[in-house]
């Protein structure tokens, strides 16, 4: 009998060394699973809304990613990237911003001035921080204050073009130009403030500006055809819709036999004759090392007012010139940034 007892308690021991064991696994497994919560804390989810699809945008996209990159936050690392078109419709960009904030992203990067201030009306009422790139003017955006101070959780990166810079590119290369026409869409904020610069500074380089609103990417071919008749040139903007028909507006300006001066390299590449712009990869990355430092929680997007690239660079087409029989002043050619001897259209 007192064997039989003394197995049983041997037994019970036994058990409850099992059991304990058993636990200790169990508060490992714990601290394992707590590990690895940790690491899936550190990795982002960032909406990026790219307002149209064209070059700028872009490149202003390539660059935001490599900003990220460079500063440690790598998608397929870290970073897991929602990325939607709104093909230049404002509606689409609403939607867009809409399921960002029910996807509770950490941050959103907002590419052109619709696609910003969709995002900023979409996040109101949330701690999502806004992110933007390529808005020509914050300000009149209603994105920041006059000194350039956010007006919420929202900030980003500007490509206020270099107009004086540009007119005065121009004169050189038309001595004898008197009317630029310019084409915009109406319900783009940038356009109409960008439009107001040029029409103050005209007059100084003896030019005169033609300018036509447009609603619709559908409207961009009559209004060209019309435009051409009226001026010596046309300059366009960083307006995303036209910039999406830059086709259509290229081909009634060489019939015409008048050129069209671009806002930026890619337009260039792909058959203006010429223009004083910003590279948009860098101002990409610029925003892209803004949105890391937010994204860290080394600041908050409303204590960052929003950057810009101050120092424009010539990009010019050679095969455009010939086509029109025009020659670039050699002390832009010289100092260009880049120069292309061929038509390049995507």
């Amino acid at each position: 009998m007192r064997r039989k007892v003394l197995a049983m308690v041997l037994s019970a021991v036994m058990t409850a060394g099992v059991l304990a064991g058993c636990g200790n696994s169990s508060a490992e497994k714990s601290t394992a699973d707590t590990k690895g919560t940790d690491s899936k804390e550190a990795t982002y989810t960032v909406g990026i809304s790219q307002f149209a699809e064209h070059g700028s945008l872009d490149n202003c996209r390539e660059g935001f990613l490599e900003g990220l990159k460079e500063a440690g936050i790598e998608e397929g690392v870290n970073l897991d990237v929602i990325l939607d078109n709104a093909q230049a419709d404002t509606g689409t960009a609403a939607t867009i911003a809409d399921n960002f904030v029910s996807k509770n992203v950490d941050l959103i990067c907002a590419i052109a001035t619709p696609a910003a201030m969709s995002a900023y009306n979409s996040t109101k009422g949330t701690e999502i921080p806004v992110i933007y790139t390529a808005v020509s003017d914050p300000v009149a955006a209603q994105l920041a204050t006059e000194d350039g101070t956010p007006v919420g959780n929202i900030t980003g990166t500007s490509d206020a073009l270099p107009v004086e810079e540009q007119l005065k590119m121009i004169r050189a290369t038309l001595p004898d130009a008197k009317k630029i026409g310019i084409l915009y869409t109406t319900s783009e904020t940038n356009s109409e403030s960008t439009i107001a610069t040029y029409k103050e500074l005209a007059g100084d380089y003896g030019f005169e500006i033609v300018d036509t609103g447009i609603n619709t990417i559908a409207d961009v071919e009559m209004a060209a055809k019309d435009l051409v008749t009226k001026v010596d040139c046309i300059t366009n903007l960083t307006d995303n819709t036209v910039v999406s028909a830059l086709q259509t507006v290229l081909a009634a300006a060489n019939d015409a036999k008048i050129p069209v001066f671009g806002s930026e390299v890619e337009q260039v590449k792909n058959g203006c004759l010429a223009s004083m712009g910003i590279d948009y990869v860098s101002l990409g990355k610029q925003t892209g090392e803004m949105a890391a430092k937010v994204l860290k929680g080394e600041a908050k997007a409303s204590e960052l007012n929003y950057e810009l690239i101050t120092e424009p660079s010539f990009y010019g087409n050679t095969e455009v010139a010939d086509n029109l029989g025009i020659t670039l002043d050699e002390s832009y050619v010289s100092d260009a940034a880049e120069m292309f001897d061929s038509i390049e259209v995507e």
